[in-house]
């Protein structure tokens, strides 16, 4: 089993272009699809039916795990027996005509504007690490880029002179996205003095480093973001994707179109960026029945 998933992952990465948290995610459930079965000593390629994958959901649902989870489990196991069957090495896919469950849309949780100009006052631009993490704040807002997009920056992807950046989105497609003035005057002052002062060999590629001199990883953006909500006193709920849900609706509330705003959020699927229309739309609701005195 460990072969063939680790064939089908080798594909995703090589042929499909999959980004590497894509990757991690479809080899986790499938082996915890594997541990699954194993228990009851089946086999994967022998043994799998449409009811040894219907009772494996069956049991994600009985120990409470979410919608979006166990359609995301359902999404691997089917590309992987639609990969088997490809390869010849099935005859017959044991998931043809399974549907995913619905998925409930969860509207994304934002930041007011004055809540996000909170969190951009609080690093201190007297430090290396307070210039990196205030132009990764201000980048994360001013483009609305993913956290994965923002780590994986190379220094030659900015051109602030033009006042763009280069990014990389999901299977590796590449993207140009404007940078406002303010992101890019806290970019320059980073590179000019942050930068420097934290980097440990000449030719690091990443724009941004760790204490280490090594790129910054996720991890280490989220607990950069926490500590400085904890700071801001910022008692909502906040996820490394807060400032780009955030990003998102304060242009649709202010007048962008929902297609230029697609754009630069890199959704392939319009549909995608149109959860954030009915954020906007609950907030005028909101602003409506506070304001009209016959609301």
């Amino acid at each position: 089993m460990d072969s063939y998933v680790d064939e089908f992952i080798n594909y995703l990465a090589v042929e499909r272009g999959l980004a590497q948290n894509t990757l991690e995610s479809y080899g986790r459930d499938l082996r915890q699809f594997q541990l699954f079965l194993q228990n009851d000593k089946l086999d994967i390629i022998k043994d799998s039916n449409r009811n040894t994958i219907l009772n494996y959901l069956n049991n994600l649902q009985s120990k409470g795990r979410a919608v979006s989870t166990i359609s995301r489990n359902l999404a691997a196991i089917k590309s992987f027996y639609q990969y088997l069957v490809r390869e010849r090495y099935i005859d017959k896919d044991p998931a043809a005509n399974l549907e995913s469950p619905k998925l409930e849309k969860k509207l994304p949780k934002i930041l007011s504007i004055a809540e996000v100009e909170e969190l951009l006052k609080q690093p201190n631009s007297l430090l290396p690490t307070g210039l990196r993490d205030k132009a990764m704040l201000e980048l994360l807002y001013a483009t609305g880029i993913r956290v994965s997009e923002l780590i994986s920056l190379n220094i030659t992807d900015v051109n602030l002179d033009m006042g763009y950046i280069k990014c990389y989105g999901k299977g590796a497609k590449e993207r140009i996205v404007p940078l406002g003035s303010i992101a890019a005057k806290c970019v320059q002052e980073y590179i000019a003095k942050g930068r420097p002062k934290l980097v440990r060999t000449y030719d690091e590629p990443a724009l941004f480093v760790n204490h280490h001199g090594n790129r910054l990883t996720r991890q280490g953006f989220w607990k950069i973001i926490k500590k400085y909500a904890q700071e801001a006193n910022i008692t909502k709920e906040i996820t490394p994707h807060t400032l780009r849900h955030s990003f998102a609706t304060h242009l649709l509330e202010n007048g962008a179109d929902l297609r230029s705003v697609q754009e630069m959020l890199g959704h392939a699927d319009i549909s995608t960026t149109q959860i954030y229309t009915h954020v906007t739309k609950n907030r005028l609701k909101e602003v409506y029945d506070k304001a009209h005195p016959r609301a």
